[in-house]
């Protein structure tokens, strides 16, 4: 029931559909950023999500995982990323791919599709919308932080709560 429950509101969300607290400038550049190949979340979806038992990859680099990610998320990577790091997760796994925004993330999700993962979401809006909802994130010593790795900085105008971080 969940996982349909998650389909549905992942292909909604897919065809344009935002969370309602979610900027909607920021809405409307993020929905001409993607492709829409992988189906959308939010981040209230994701919270009900973990409860229910989720698998979440950071798909950001090193660098900005250290500063700061979400509880429980795994690292992947993007530049290189490789299926071996998800060798252990059955395909039937809820999988959910986030990154600064989305875009990164979207491309990991397209090839975890293609290796054959059956329920593979993109967090709308990435770890800046996670944390512009005020949800927790940690650093590399598992120690909350405002912190967020602005990866670029035209991007960082789409943070609205954290502290910015430039440095690689």
């Amino acid at each position: 029931m969940m996982r349909l429950f998650v389909t549905l509101m992942g292909l909604a969300l897919g065809n344009g559909q935002q969370d309602t607290t979610l900027n909607p400038e920021f809405a409307t550049w993020l929905n001409r950023a993607y492709r829409h190949t992988v189906p959308t979340i939010t981040t209230t979806d994701l919270k009900t999500m973990m409860k229910q038992g989720v698998v979440i990859l950071d798909t950001r680099e090193q660098t900005e995982f250290d500063i700061s990610h979400m509880k429980h998320a795994r690292h992947v990577g993007y530049v290189w990323f490789d299926m071996r790091k998800v060798y252990d997760i059955p395909k039937t796994d809820t999988i959910v791919v986030y990154c600064a925004i989305g875009n990164r993330s979207e491309r990991i999700g397209e090839k975890l599709q293609k290796a054959g993962y059956q329920h593979v979401y993109n967090l709308f809006g990435g770890i800046y919308e996670w944390i512009n909802q005020y949800n927790p994130v940690y650093n590399a010593s598992n120690i909350q932080t405002t912190e967020i790795h602005v990866y670029d900085v035209s991007w960082a105008r789409w943070l609205q709560n954290g502290s910015r971080r430039y440095d690689n």
